[in-house]
């Protein structure tokens, strides 16, 4: 069953006022709320560069997408929150028939808490005892509450339990843990199925922790989309089932078995999925999917431009717009973003569209221009040095991103288009991010 979340908190989202802090908007909309603003339905005309907007369609598409995929391929998803951070964004997720929100850490845990967000997973460690104390608050609180979290070693049990043994009584909720398998070169995680099953059973043992399940991160062990690359990925699936099946659990407990982010999740499925049949719920976490991108995941994602599994494309729901401001010499334009507004740790962004430059004129795709490099606000951009330029100052372009995860973070507000190929789209939300 798909975790819930409070309707009305979401909802209430559009009543909250927009101000200086939105770099998304311009003055001319402080002090309105976001319905207020979308009432007039907006234009990207009407905003200011530099700018990041979602794909209303392109969104829709791709939560459709996998949720269909996951389906069939006889997985749970539990996407991984921390991509957008957009509890709007989650919602349209759960109400795909997500089974849980997966987050990263405490903080994270506290906005799902605060919209309502009734199944958490935490895809790590939690060991501060101030932060053990507060999620047993909440799960004496709500008895509809769950929240799972990661171990990958005994001394990481040791501090759980010791945290929550001094706080709670005999008789509180348990906290469901998860024992966390790594894998050489990859990130946390037991390195070895000995020091897993010793995690396991440590946590077994803890009388206020319950053993509930294995789970990885497979994007951390591979990088590239080659058969070696893959079937590296497969072999660590495969230990972290081997890791499952050594597990024991207590008789009523149905272990969660979990890995998959969005790049190799079609690998996952294929060494998981038959565990369900043995009584495990097997678990997808991918997060990046929802706004897939123009780089990284469009080459690396199964169902990117290079598909290696069954279903639908994904699309890239997810751009920048930036203006010229400065042609300081031939084969050279300054742009007015830089790595404060967009992603640049796994590609820089990618020229694509010149928006019109007079009433009546298209788009036009460009070609022969690359994003060179990104100063903090500003972007340089190549073209060749010969004959007239094909830009001047003042000129907008669109361009494609890289990596989700470090786009969202960079935008308290980011506005949703209902056409990113149009001349000028319409503004038909606002979705406000908490990191």
């Amino acid at each position: 069953m798909s975790a819930s979340y409070d309707a009305a908190a979401v909802a209430a989202l559009a009543d909250q006022p927009v101000g200086w802090q939105d770099k998304a908007l311009p003055p001319a909309f402080w002090g309105r709320t976001v319905a207020d603003v979308l009432a007039d339905k907006p234009r990207l005309s009407d905003l200011p560069t530099p700018l990041l907007t979602l794909s209303a369609p392109g969104l829709q598409h791709n939560v459709a997408t996998l949720a269909r995929w996951c389906a069939a391929h006889g997985v749970e998803l539990a996407p991984h929150g921390k991509t957008t951070m957009a509890p709007a964004l989650w919602a349209q997720q759960l109400d795909a028939g997500a089974w849980a929100i997966t987050l990263a850490n405490a903080f994270q845990l506290g906005v799902a808490r605060e919209y309502g967000v009734s199944r958490v997973m935490i895809a790590n460690a939690v060991i501060s005892p101030l932060q053990l104390r507060w999620i047993a608050d909440e799960l004496a609180a709500d008895p509809s509450f769950e929240v799972l979290v990661w171990a990958d070693s005994v001394r990481t049990v040791e501090l759980l339990e010791a945290a929550r043994s001094a706080y709670v009584d005999a008789g509180a909720r348990r906290l469901d843990v998860l024992v966390e398998v790594g894998g050489a070169d990859g990130r946390t995680g037991a390195r070895d199925t000995e020091t897993a099953l010793a995690v396991g059973a440590a946590i077994d043992a803890a009388p206020t922790l319950r053993l509930a399940g294995v789970a990885g991160y497979e994007g951390a062990i591979a990088h590239g989309a080659d058969e070696a690359g893959l079937e590296h990925v497969r072999s660590y699936v495969r230990e972290l089932a081997a890791v499952h099946r050594g597990l024991q659990y207590e008789a009523d407990v149905v272990p969660v078995v979990s890995a998959g982010g969005s790049a190799y999740f079609e690998q996952v499925a294929q060494v998981l999925a038959p565990l369900a049949s043995e009584g495990a719920r097997v678990v997808l976490r991918s997060g990046a999917y929802i706004a897939h991108d123009d780089g990284y995941y469009r080459q690396h994602s199964p169902l990117g431009s290079t598909p290696r599994t069954d279903g639908d494309r994904l699309v890239s729901a997810i751009h920048g717009w930036v203006r010229i401001t400065s042609q300081p010499e031939a084969g050279l334009a300054i742009f007015d973003a830089g790595k404060r507004d967009l992603p640049y740790d796994e590609s820089l962004p990618e020229p694509q569209l010149l928006r019109p430059r007079s009433t009546g004129e298209g788009v036009r795709k460009v070609e022969g221009m690359t994003v060179t490099k990104m100063n903090d606000q500003h972007g340089f951009l190549r073209f060749s040095p010969d004959g007239e330029a094909p830009l001047m100052v003042g000129d907008e372009l669109r361009v494609g991103l890289s990596h989700p995860c470090t786009a969202f973070d960079k935008w308290g507000l980011i506005p949703v288009i209902d056409d990113p190929e149009a001349a000028d789209p319409v503004v038909v939300d606002l979705i406000r991010t908490f990191f």
